[in-house]
Order: C-alpha cells, then sequence, then structure tokens
C-alpha cells in the first residue's frame, strides 16, 4: 500500500499558509488564487489550526459574520489531526472518513510542518494504484498466453 510520502513525492511539499490574524477574506483570496480548499495557519512557524471552506460555510456564513471584520483565528480549527509521510494511504482514508475532513497536514518526525494532502489526493492515488495493477495483470494474461 502507497504512503503519504509517495502522493507528496509526485504533488511537492508546498504548504499554503497563513497567520491566525488575517481576516477570514484574505484567507479566502488566497485559497481562490492557489485553487485550494484548505490553509494551514501558521504563528511564529508553528501550525496552530486549519482552515477550510467548511469552516466557511458553517461558521462564518451561517453566523452571519463579515469576512473583511473576521479574524482566521476565531474560525480555524484547533487541535488539527496530522499524519506522517509513512502513513499509508488506507489509514489516510480511514481518518477522512471517519472524522469528515478533506485536508490532513502532513508532520515530520520533529513535529515540523513538510506537506498537506487532500481527499482528492488520496482518491487520485488509489486510481493510478489501481490502474497500474490493472496493467500488471493485462501484461501478465497476454505474456502467459
Amino acid at each position: 500500500m502507497a504512503k503519504v510520502r509517495d502522493i507528496l513525492e509526485v504533488k511537492g511539499y508546498a504548504v499554503y499558509s497563513v497567520e491566525p490574524t488575517v481576516t477570514v477574506y484574505h484567507a479566502i483570496e488566497r485559497m481562490c488564487e492557489k485553487n485550494i480548499g484548505g490553509l494551514v495557519i501558521v504563528e511564529n512557524g508553528k501550525m496552530v489550526g486549519i482552515f477550510t471552506e467548511r469552516d466557511y460555510a458553517r461558521k462564518l456564513i451561517l453566523k452571519g459574520k463579515s469576512s473583511k471584520d473576521t479574524l482566521i483565528k476565531e474560525l480555524m480549527t484547533e487541535n488539527v489531526i496530522t499524519v506522517t509521510p509513512e502513513t499509508t494511504i488506507e489509514e489516510c482514508m480511514w481518518l477522512m472518513s471517519d472524522k469528515k475532513f478533506r485536508h490532513l497536514p502532513v508532520v515530520n518526525e520533529y513535529d515540523d510542518l513538510v506537506g498537506v494532502i487532500s481527499i482528492s489526493d488520496v482518491v487520485r492515488n488509489i486510481i493510478n494504484e489501481q490502474k497500474s495493477i490493472i496493467q500488471h495483470l493485462e501484461h501478465y494474461i497476454t505474456g502467459a498466453q
């Protein structure tokens, strides 16, 4: 089974982040600019939370707050669940399904942020892995005849 490091080697290790003192509006602008669904919130070089489109919809819009007047720290999800580069894709799928979130920050053995994977990355990895298995089996079958 593939591991998180396999996804990061393909997609890259870029992490898009903002500080907790930026406005929600600024964060949404950054998410649009990068075409991503979530940002890691970093303060003094350490991850302190994550902000996603789901946070925006449930914690801002439905509560009648303004994105230009609300700081990210008021809406971000704290106590973020993380994975390591050695976590299996199967474990990531289970976490994402069980906890109902779509983004997983990746930390190394020193708890340094080294990447972020999304449910799309996980699904893409599984599809590619299955394609590879099918091609291998087809080659085996046609080569055996």
